[in-house]
């Protein structure tokens, strides 16, 4: 009866916070839980976790069946895993407790700038990024044409210092010749994946983590598994040209969209990497301007 007498527990304690609730701490308290629970809810409802959640409560559910009808054996055999439930809990979703420790490490004040200030650099940045994202789009439709393979990793805020220590350092500017050359059959780098920062190849042949989902596609070979995995494990977006089919793949946040276009890959990398930075611009540029017609 140990997690009928949890709930009990629970239930009197949520009881007694809603008698007491006449404070102003008791409001920021409450709205805190809710946005834990929401945010937890939105990292797993993507990814693999769901799954485990579901088991998890269908063990619970269980675990009370056998205890109301007073199934003695298999209530002593579930005991032993409820006796060490959180220990399992951190074992079992170790990868998503890392991502949302990573998600709230990179979290940046600068992102709460709701004036979003312009100066020369920022301009200068995004004007850099598109021309990487233009040369990118350009060489993998020249590579799509002529079915040669390749992997690009677009790196957001997850630190991918582990990942360029693989590879060759580059530092250069993006084009759809450095690209092509970097990919081209039987060049010293071409296996490998290439990672671009604000506009510039950091590295070439890096090896990214494979996926260890059993469930995707048994057609997708080494480069869209390292595609997909590198997606779990940051928060990168990935380009994949098939060396098979020529066909453009990208992959984010675990997910593989196949089969694309290079106008496709270009307004995908455009929404994450400028696109967002132009719309807040406008939204207060919108806002000055009611202010100046008042």
């Amino acid at each position: 009866m140990y997690l009928l007498s949890v709930f009990s527990d629970f239930w009197q304690e949520f009881r007694q916070a809603i008698i007491s609730f006449d404070r102003i701490s008791d409001v920021l308290d409450v709205l805190l839980v809710a946005f834990i629970i929401y945010s937890a809810i939105k990292l797993i409802r993507e990814t693999r976790a769901i799954q485990l959640v579901k088991g998890a409560i269908l063990l619970v559910v269980l675990y009370a069946f056998v205890s109301l009808l007073e199934m003695q054996v298999s209530k002593y055999l579930l005991s032993f895993v409820f006796s060490d439930l959180l220990v399992i809990l951190v074992i079992v979703f170790s990868p998503e407790i890392r991502h949302a420790l990573e998600s709230v490490g990179r979290s940046s004040v600068s992102k709460l700038n709701i004036f979003n200030f312009v100066n020369k650099d920022n301009i200068f940045k995004r004007e850099e990024i598109e021309s990487a994202i233009n040369g990118v789009c350009k060489a993998c439709a020249d590579m799509s044409d002529k079915k040669i393979g390749a992997l690009i990793v677009f790196k957001k805020e997850t630190i991918l210092g582990e990942i360029i220590e693989t590879g060759t350092y580059v530092d250069a500017a993006v084009s759809a010749e450095l690209i092509g050359n970097i990919f081209f059959p039987k060049a010293p780098m071409h296996d490998g994946a290439a990672i671009v920062e604000d506009g510039r190849v950091i590295a070439a042949g890096c090896i990214l983590p494979l996926t260890s989902n059993s469930n995707i596609s048994s057609e997708l070979g080494t480069r869209h598994r390292a595609a997909i995995g590198m997606s779990e494990a940051s928060d990168a977006v990935v380009v994949v040209v098939s060396e098979e089919t020529g066909s453009i793949s990208v992959a984010q946040k675990g997910f593989l969209r196949r089969g694309i276009s290079d106008g496709d890959l270009r307004e995908i990398l455009m929404t994450n990497f400028i696109k967002e930075d132009s719309e807040n611009g406008s939204k207060i540029k919108k806002i000055f301007r009611g202010n100046k017609n008042e």
